[in-house]
Protein backbone atom coordinates (compact mmCIF):
# COMPACT_ATOMS: atom_id res chain seq x y z
CA UNK A 1 0.00 0.00 0.00
CA UNK A 2 1.18 3.60 -0.43
CA UNK A 3 2.64 5.57 2.30
CA UNK A 4 -0.01 7.81 3.70
CA UNK A 5 0.66 11.20 2.27
CA UNK A 6 -0.49 12.87 5.66
CA UNK A 7 2.77 10.84 7.19
CA UNK A 8 6.13 12.52 6.97
CA UNK A 9 9.10 10.60 6.81
CA UNK A 10 10.51 9.31 9.79
CA UNK A 11 13.82 10.80 9.43
CA UNK A 12 13.91 14.34 8.01
CA UNK A 13 17.99 14.71 7.69
CA UNK A 14 17.40 12.53 4.63
CA UNK A 15 16.17 15.78 2.83
CA UNK A 16 19.55 17.19 4.01
CA UNK A 17 21.95 14.70 3.30
CA UNK A 18 24.02 15.43 -0.39
CA UNK A 19 24.90 11.56 0.09
CA UNK A 20 21.09 10.18 0.03
CA UNK A 21 20.70 9.69 -3.08
CA UNK A 22 17.64 8.12 -5.01
CA UNK A 23 15.92 7.27 -1.53
CA UNK A 24 16.57 11.08 -1.04
CA UNK A 25 14.83 12.37 -3.94
CA UNK A 26 12.02 9.68 -3.57
CA UNK A 27 11.84 11.03 -0.08
CA UNK A 28 11.75 14.78 -1.05
CA UNK A 29 9.15 13.72 -4.01
CA UNK A 30 6.74 12.52 -0.68
CA UNK A 31 7.64 15.58 0.95
CA UNK A 32 6.47 17.79 -1.87
CA UNK A 33 3.40 16.10 -2.29
CA UNK A 34 2.52 15.85 1.71
CA UNK A 35 -1.04 16.70 2.24
CA UNK A 36 -0.45 18.92 5.35
CA UNK A 37 3.42 19.61 4.92
CA UNK A 38 3.79 19.87 1.14
CA UNK A 39 3.84 22.67 -1.65
CA UNK A 40 0.40 23.88 -2.78
CA UNK A 41 1.30 23.60 -6.72
CA UNK A 42 2.30 19.80 -6.43
CA UNK A 43 -0.62 18.65 -4.13
CA UNK A 44 -2.48 20.12 -7.10
CA UNK A 45 -0.57 18.35 -9.79
CA UNK A 46 -1.55 15.10 -11.79
CA UNK A 47 -0.33 12.97 -14.28
CA UNK A 48 -1.79 14.96 -17.74
CA UNK A 49 -0.75 18.07 -15.88
CA UNK A 50 2.84 16.84 -15.49
CA UNK A 51 3.00 15.19 -18.54
CA UNK A 52 4.31 18.57 -20.20
CA UNK A 53 6.64 19.15 -18.20
CA UNK A 54 8.07 15.44 -18.77
CA UNK A 55 8.29 15.95 -22.81
CA UNK A 56 10.00 19.74 -22.10
CA UNK A 57 13.05 18.33 -19.99
CA UNK A 58 13.49 15.38 -22.38
CA UNK A 59 14.25 17.85 -24.86
CA UNK A 60 15.90 19.96 -23.12
CA UNK A 61 18.18 16.56 -22.66
CA UNK A 62 18.45 16.69 -26.32
CA UNK A 63 19.29 19.88 -26.56
CA UNK A 64 22.40 19.26 -23.70
CA UNK A 65 23.70 16.64 -25.67
CA UNK A 66 23.78 18.61 -29.47
CA UNK A 67 25.31 21.71 -27.85
CA UNK A 68 28.16 18.94 -25.72
CA UNK A 69 27.53 20.88 -22.39
CA UNK A 70 28.24 18.65 -19.61
CA UNK A 71 27.10 20.62 -16.81
CA UNK A 72 23.59 21.31 -18.32
CA UNK A 73 23.18 17.47 -19.39
CA UNK A 74 23.56 16.98 -15.58
CA UNK A 75 21.13 19.10 -14.30
CA UNK A 76 18.68 18.16 -17.26
CA UNK A 77 18.95 14.50 -16.63
CA UNK A 78 17.98 15.19 -12.92
CA UNK A 79 15.02 17.08 -13.90
CA UNK A 80 14.06 14.23 -16.30
CA UNK A 81 14.73 11.51 -13.35
CA UNK A 82 12.30 13.65 -11.14
CA UNK A 83 9.73 13.60 -13.54
CA UNK A 84 10.25 9.70 -13.59
CA UNK A 85 9.94 10.25 -9.72
CA UNK A 86 6.76 12.50 -9.78
CA UNK A 87 5.05 10.35 -12.05
CA UNK A 88 5.64 6.87 -9.65
CA UNK A 89 4.42 8.79 -6.74
CA UNK A 90 0.93 9.84 -8.75
CA UNK A 91 1.25 6.07 -9.36
CA UNK A 92 2.38 5.22 -5.48
CA UNK A 93 -0.88 7.49 -3.97
CA UNK A 94 -3.66 5.40 -6.92
CA UNK A 95 -1.98 2.22 -4.77
CA UNK A 96 -0.62 1.44 -8.68
CA UNK A 97 2.76 1.29 -7.81
CA UNK A 98 6.04 3.17 -7.02
CA UNK A 99 9.63 3.87 -7.72
CA UNK A 100 10.81 0.28 -6.74
CA UNK A 101 8.60 -1.13 -9.26
CA UNK A 102 9.55 1.16 -12.15
CA UNK A 103 13.21 0.45 -11.48
CA UNK A 104 12.51 -3.37 -11.13
CA UNK A 105 10.44 -3.12 -14.49
CA UNK A 106 13.33 -1.69 -16.51
CA UNK A 107 15.39 -3.45 -14.76
CA UNK A 108 13.88 -7.01 -15.87
CA UNK A 109 13.86 -5.55 -19.28
CA UNK A 110 16.72 -5.12 -20.25
CA UNK A 111 17.84 -8.44 -18.80
CA UNK A 112 15.57 -10.08 -21.00
CA UNK A 113 16.20 -8.41 -23.98
CA UNK A 114 20.22 -8.39 -24.00
CA UNK A 115 20.22 -11.90 -23.54
CA UNK A 116 23.73 -12.15 -25.11
CA UNK A 117 24.90 -10.13 -22.25
CA UNK A 118 23.00 -11.50 -18.86
CA UNK A 119 22.31 -14.87 -20.75
CA UNK A 120 23.57 -17.61 -22.55
CA UNK A 121 23.49 -16.33 -26.32
CA UNK A 122 26.67 -15.12 -27.99
CA UNK A 123 27.86 -12.18 -27.85
CA UNK A 124 29.81 -12.32 -31.02
CA UNK A 125 26.47 -10.37 -33.43
CA UNK A 126 26.94 -6.97 -35.59
CA UNK A 127 25.12 -4.32 -33.98
CA UNK A 128 22.02 -5.03 -37.05
CA UNK A 129 21.77 -8.05 -35.34
CA UNK A 130 21.56 -6.83 -32.46
CA UNK A 131 18.91 -4.87 -33.28
CA UNK A 132 17.18 -7.04 -35.02
CA UNK A 133 16.60 -9.73 -31.81
CA UNK A 134 16.09 -6.56 -29.70
CA UNK A 135 12.55 -6.44 -31.93
CA UNK A 136 12.48 -9.69 -32.13
CA UNK A 137 11.96 -10.06 -28.15
CA UNK A 138 9.99 -6.62 -28.38
CA UNK A 139 6.93 -7.90 -30.97
CA UNK A 140 7.13 -11.60 -28.85
CA UNK A 141 6.21 -9.40 -25.75
CA UNK A 142 3.42 -7.51 -27.32
CA UNK A 143 2.15 -10.51 -29.02
CA UNK A 144 1.60 -11.81 -25.23
CA UNK A 145 -0.54 -9.05 -24.83
CA UNK A 146 -4.21 -9.66 -25.11
CA UNK A 147 -4.48 -6.10 -26.27
CA UNK A 148 -1.97 -5.98 -28.94
CA UNK A 149 -3.98 -6.75 -32.47
CA UNK A 150 -1.94 -4.90 -35.03
CA UNK A 151 1.41 -3.92 -36.26
CA UNK A 152 1.40 -1.19 -35.49
CA UNK A 153 0.21 -0.71 -31.64
CA UNK A 154 2.25 0.53 -28.75
CA UNK A 155 3.38 3.63 -31.07
CA UNK A 156 2.62 6.25 -28.49
CA UNK A 157 0.62 8.89 -30.50
CA UNK A 158 1.88 11.58 -28.19
CA UNK A 159 5.14 11.37 -29.57
CA UNK A 160 6.91 14.30 -31.86
CA UNK A 161 4.67 13.42 -35.16
CA UNK A 162 8.08 13.17 -37.37
CA UNK A 163 9.60 10.82 -34.55
CA UNK A 164 5.82 8.70 -34.79
CA UNK A 165 6.17 8.62 -38.20
CA UNK A 166 9.17 6.92 -38.30
CA UNK A 167 8.38 4.51 -35.52
CA UNK A 168 4.70 3.39 -37.70
CA UNK A 169 6.46 3.34 -41.04
CA UNK A 170 9.33 0.97 -38.99
CA UNK A 171 6.46 -1.32 -37.96
CA UNK A 172 4.77 -1.60 -41.56
CA UNK A 173 8.39 -2.38 -43.04
CA UNK A 174 8.67 -5.58 -40.69
CA UNK A 175 5.58 -7.05 -42.23
CA UNK A 176 6.80 -5.93 -45.59
CA UNK A 177 5.08 -2.95 -45.87
CA UNK A 178 7.60 -1.08 -47.73
CA UNK A 179 9.81 0.26 -50.62
CA UNK A 180 12.55 -1.69 -51.31
CA UNK A 181 14.48 1.33 -51.94
CA UNK A 182 14.98 4.94 -51.45
CA UNK A 183 14.29 5.14 -55.91
CA UNK A 184 10.44 4.37 -54.84
CA UNK A 185 10.01 6.90 -51.62
CA UNK A 186 11.55 9.81 -53.81
CA UNK A 187 8.89 9.18 -57.01
CA UNK A 188 6.58 9.15 -53.98
CA UNK A 189 7.60 12.49 -52.95
CA UNK A 190 6.96 13.81 -56.60
CA UNK A 191 4.14 12.08 -56.53
CA UNK A 192 3.07 13.66 -53.25
CA UNK A 193 4.71 17.67 -53.54
CA UNK A 194 2.68 17.69 -57.02
CA UNK A 195 -0.32 16.85 -55.39
CA UNK A 196 0.39 19.85 -53.01
CA UNK A 197 1.04 21.93 -55.76
CA UNK A 198 -2.41 20.83 -57.95
CA UNK A 199 -4.29 21.77 -54.44
CA UNK A 200 -2.85 24.98 -53.88
CA UNK A 201 -3.13 26.15 -57.88
CA UNK A 202 -6.93 24.73 -57.41
CA UNK A 203 -7.45 27.40 -54.70
CA UNK A 204 -8.16 24.36 -52.27
CA UNK A 205 -9.67 25.35 -48.96
CA UNK A 206 -7.04 24.91 -45.61
CA UNK A 207 -7.83 21.54 -44.48
CA UNK A 208 -7.23 20.04 -47.89
CA UNK A 209 -4.03 21.96 -48.29
CA UNK A 210 -2.87 20.40 -44.41
CA UNK A 211 -3.95 16.73 -45.76
CA UNK A 212 -1.73 17.19 -49.13
CA UNK A 213 1.45 19.06 -46.67
CA UNK A 214 1.00 16.05 -43.98
CA UNK A 215 1.48 13.16 -46.85
CA UNK A 216 4.30 15.32 -48.07
CA UNK A 217 5.80 15.23 -44.58
CA UNK A 218 4.98 11.49 -43.71
CA UNK A 219 7.06 10.28 -46.98
CA UNK A 220 10.01 12.58 -46.21
CA UNK A 221 10.20 11.04 -42.98
CA UNK A 222 9.84 7.40 -44.96
CA UNK A 223 13.09 8.93 -47.04
CA UNK A 224 14.60 9.61 -43.85
CA UNK A 225 13.98 6.31 -42.35
CA UNK A 226 15.48 4.76 -45.32
CA UNK A 227 18.50 7.00 -45.44
CA UNK A 228 19.58 6.26 -41.76
CA UNK A 229 18.75 9.89 -41.03
CA UNK A 230 16.65 10.64 -37.92
CA UNK A 231 13.96 13.50 -39.18
CA UNK A 232 13.50 15.03 -35.61
CA UNK A 233 17.50 15.10 -35.04
CA UNK A 234 18.15 16.36 -38.85
CA UNK A 235 15.17 19.26 -38.32
CA UNK A 236 16.88 20.43 -35.11
CA UNK A 237 20.38 21.18 -36.88
CA UNK A 238 18.60 22.87 -39.96
CA UNK A 239 16.90 25.14 -37.48
CA UNK A 240 20.11 25.46 -35.63
CA UNK A 241 21.93 26.52 -39.13
CA UNK A 242 19.04 28.53 -39.84
CA UNK A 243 19.79 30.43 -36.80
CA UNK A 244 22.96 31.14 -36.71
CA UNK A 245 22.77 32.09 -39.98
CA UNK A 246 20.10 34.66 -39.67
CA UNK A 247 22.18 35.69 -36.03
CA UNK A 248 24.99 36.54 -39.01
CA UNK A 249 22.50 38.45 -41.05
CA UNK A 250 21.14 40.91 -37.86
CA UNK A 251 25.10 41.27 -37.06
CA UNK A 252 25.94 42.40 -40.22
CA UNK A 253 22.96 45.22 -40.64
CA UNK A 254 23.92 45.95 -36.73
CA UNK A 255 27.68 47.03 -37.69
CA UNK A 256 26.25 49.67 -40.24
CA UNK A 257 23.64 50.96 -38.16
CA UNK A 258 20.76 49.22 -39.62
CA UNK A 259 17.92 46.66 -38.28
CA UNK A 260 16.48 44.20 -40.59
CA UNK A 261 13.41 46.42 -41.19
CA UNK A 262 15.41 49.05 -43.11
CA UNK A 263 16.74 46.16 -45.17
CA UNK A 264 15.15 44.26 -47.78
CA UNK A 265 15.30 40.53 -49.15
CA UNK A 266 17.86 40.82 -51.88
CA UNK A 267 20.51 42.61 -49.11
CA UNK A 268 19.28 40.02 -46.37
CA UNK A 269 20.19 37.25 -49.05
CA UNK A 270 23.74 38.10 -50.34
CA UNK A 271 24.05 37.99 -46.34
CA UNK A 272 23.05 35.26 -46.11
CA UNK A 273 25.25 33.45 -48.40
CA UNK A 274 28.19 35.57 -46.95
CA UNK A 275 27.43 33.56 -43.87
CA UNK A 276 27.09 30.28 -45.43
CA UNK A 277 30.37 30.84 -47.24
CA UNK A 278 31.73 31.31 -43.93
CA UNK A 279 30.20 28.01 -42.57
CA UNK A 280 27.99 29.13 -40.61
Amino acid sequence: MPEDIRTPPADDALFHDPEGGVPRLVAIMARLRHAELGCPWDLEQDFATIAPYTIEEAYEVAEAIAEDDMPALRDELGDLLFQSVYHARLAEERGAFDFADVVRAISDKMIRRHPHVFGAESREKSTEQQTRDWEKIKAAERADRPETRSALDGVAAGLPALTRAVKLQNRAARVGFDWPDTGGVIDKIVEEAGELREARDAGEEAARLAEEYGDLLFVMANLGRHLGVDPEAALRAANAKFTRRFHAIEAALAAKGRSTAESDLAEMDALWSEAKARGL
